[in-house]
């Protein structure tokens, strides 16, 4: 039973969206010790009604309802990949629980772009192309950098800043202690996820699931990446990105 001057939520996947978030969240919510919102991703930092003022006793009776009560005794967490990318959610998490447990799930930025792109066009949210998408985002996103609301460029169009991880990381290790913090790849949930699940586990302080368990694929995209000089230009338009993320904390897409 949780201790009741404990926060509810103890950790929080907050890697980039595309990223393979909703894979993670799945498989850890199918441990016995962990629970997960209904929905995969609560919206309690970012909503657009979230107020500053609210107590963590405030923000827990927001949270009660995401969550399955027959499992009130599992470490509860939240999988909303915003949570990462915007400096005052992350400052109102470190508010409400100095402890909280971030797993940052990273995917190589440009292949995250192309995807979030295909999210948008295919639910009709974006008439431009990816290329002029991207040298159209500072003017799309400009005065927008604080809406929360549900239809916001930054939640929509924010294709090249969603993947500066190095800027997303400085900001988290501003208000969180490193051992606080587990940095996983996409690329390596999908090869491994067995590992990556573990790994999670471990660092949440529960036993990791027994050899043999079965991952299933989720949500598996159903567009063809562009080839040739497309994905060079598209991987070009991320170098600096990629490049800051290598230099400042050591993760290289290219390794």
């Amino acid at each position: 039973m949780r201790p009741s001057a404990e926060p509810l939520l103890r950790f929080v996947i907050g890697g980039a969206q595309k990223g393979g978030t909703s894979a993670l969240a799945r498989y850890l919510d199918a441990h016995p010790a962990l629970c997960l919102p209904t929905g995969k991703e609560g919206h309690v930092f970012d909503a657009p009604d979230f107020d500053d003022a609210w107590l963590p006793a405030d923000i827990d009776a927001r949270c009660t309802a995401l969550f399955d009560p027959a499992r009130a005794d599992a470490l509860h967490g939240d999988a909303t990949p915003f949570y990462l990318l915007h400096p005052r959610v992350v400052a109102r998490i470190a508010r409400y629980n100095p402890a909280m447990r971030w797993i940052v799930l990273l995917r190589e930025p440009a292949e995250r772009a192309l995807s979030h792109h295909h999210m948008e066009r295919s639910r009709g949210r974006e008439r431009w192309p990816l290329w002029l998408a991207l040298l159209l985002e500072r003017w799309r996103l400009a005065g927008h950098h604080d809406d929360f609301s549900r239809s916001s460029p930054m939640r929509r169009h924010a294709y090249r800043l969603r993947g500066d991880y190095a800027r997303q990381l400085d900001v988290l290790l501003q208000h969180v202690p490193r051992a606080q913090v587990l940095v996983l790849r996409s690329d390596h949930l999908r090869a491994d996820p067995g590992a990556c699940v573990a790994s999670a586990c471990r660092f949440l302080g529960v036993p990791p699931p027994p050899p043999g368990t079965p991952y299933p694929p989720v949500f598996v995209g159903d567009y063809t990446p562009p080839a040739g000089w497309a994905m060079r230009w598209l991987r070009w338009r991320f170098r600096r990105e990629r490049r800051a993320l290598a230099r400042r904390h050591g993760i290289d897409f290219d390794a």
